[in-house]
């Protein structure tokens, strides 16, 4: 019963996202502390478990505009992949898939790439 009210919470977010609402942006510390911000672009569902691809988000930006630090035109976006677990309160936890698992979400979300070019 649990595993299903959080996979229409999943599907929950990923309606949001299509409508344009507001996307909560997902913080993910290093090692070493260091934070880095992301945001959900899909959950892609592989062997019973949720899989988000996380898009990175520059942080570093200011509010002005008009100031340098906005022109990104030589830098990329990147992406990661991570399994969606939840903790003992049923908040999403997202944490590092195992290589097999990577390897299977990554060709999916190629497929999906591809299919929609």
């Amino acid at each position: 019963m649990e595993k299903d009210i959080k996979n229409e919470e999943l599907e929950a977010m990923q309606a949001n996202a299509e409508e344009g609402e507001e996307v909560d942006v997902v913080v993910l510390t290093d090692e070493q502390g260091n934070e880095s911000y992301f945001m959900e672009e899909m959950v892609i569902p592989y062997e019973g478990k949720n899989f988000a691809v996380l898009v990175s988000i520059d942080d570093d930006c200011c509010e002005d505009e008009e100031c340098d630090c906005h022109d990104h035109e030589h830098e990329e976006d990147y992406c990661i992949i991570a399994r969606i677990d939840f903790d003992e309160n049923g908040e999403a936890v997202y944490v590092g898939p195992t290589d097999e698992e990577y390897e299977a979400v990554a060709a999916l979300y190629d497929e999906m790439c591809a299919e929609e070019e």
